[in-house]
């Protein structure tokens, strides 16, 4: 796992987006060229992501931009639809929520190598519950926030 301590940060709906342009199988060195350069596609997703802004990121914290796409990174502040949309987005799963009050929690199945990176970028506060099945395929977990 890696220091999170580490880690930039990044707003949740930046992530979405940085997430999104992975998913056009672009080199990590394509993916800054592109966005530095301002040669992004438009979305035609749910989301309607509006790459521009990973653009303005780009331009004024450049340092944060590309460590965020070459050494990763943490989200600011999750919400669990927030966590919802970047397991679709990034991992490609349909996951469930679960919005029963004080019983909040997203529901996902995760290989070990989903949820280690999941756990990565989430941000403080989150747990991620549950385990994989024994022979190494994907597991149901829950992701809620920590009871304090």
């Amino acid at each position: 796992m890696v220091d999170r301590q580490n880690k930039v940060k990044l707003s949740q709906w930046d992530a979405l987006l940085l997430e999104s342009l992975r998913s056009y199988g672009w080199s990590e060195e394509e993916l800054l060229r592109r966005v530095n350069e301002g040669e992004l596609p438009a979305d035609e997703s749910k989301y309607e992501f509006d790459y521009g802004q990973l653009s303005v990121l780009a331009d004024e914290q450049p340092e944060v931009f590309r460590q965020a796409v070459l050494e990763g990174y943490q989200i600011k502040y999750n919400t669990i639809r927030g966590i919802r949309s970047w397991i679709e987005v990034a991992l490609g799963i349909e996951a469930k929520l679960e919005l029963a009050e004080g019983h909040e929690a997203v529901e996902a199945e995760l290989t070990e190598t989903e949820r280690e990176r999941l756990e990565d970028v989430l941000s403080y506060g989150w747990a991620v519950i549950g385990g994989a099945a024994m022979d190494g395929s994907a597991g149901t977990y829950r992701i809620e926030p920590i009871q304090r």
